[in-house]
């Protein structure tokens, strides 16, 4: 992935393509979320998150795991449109 503005625009559920070995299937993608979830505990203490929604995320990097190529990688044409409304 290129610049710190192309990543933020790429959803989570993008596919990626490593430009130095090919690898379609395997990386690292660090991002940042911003959620609301309804949190229900039992009496017993024991906590079962429900109902979450992503309400802001930014993918900050996308690296092969196969070959550590940071910056070689690349989003698939096609395989995530942007939201028009964003």
């Amino acid at each position: 992935m290129r610049g710190a503005d192309t990543l933020a625009l790429v959803p989570a559920a993008a596919r990626y393509r490593c430009t130095s070995c090919g690898n379609l299937t395997r990386f690292d993608v660090t991002a940042t979320r911003r959620t609301r979830a309804y949190h229900h505990y039992t009496v017993g203490g024991a906590l079962s998150v429900e109902d979450e929604q992503v309400l802001d995320e930014v993918v900050e990097s996308v690296e092969c795991r196969w070959c550590g190529a940071a910056g070689q990688v690349e989003v698939l044409d096609g395989a995530v449109e942007p939201d028009a409304g964003a």
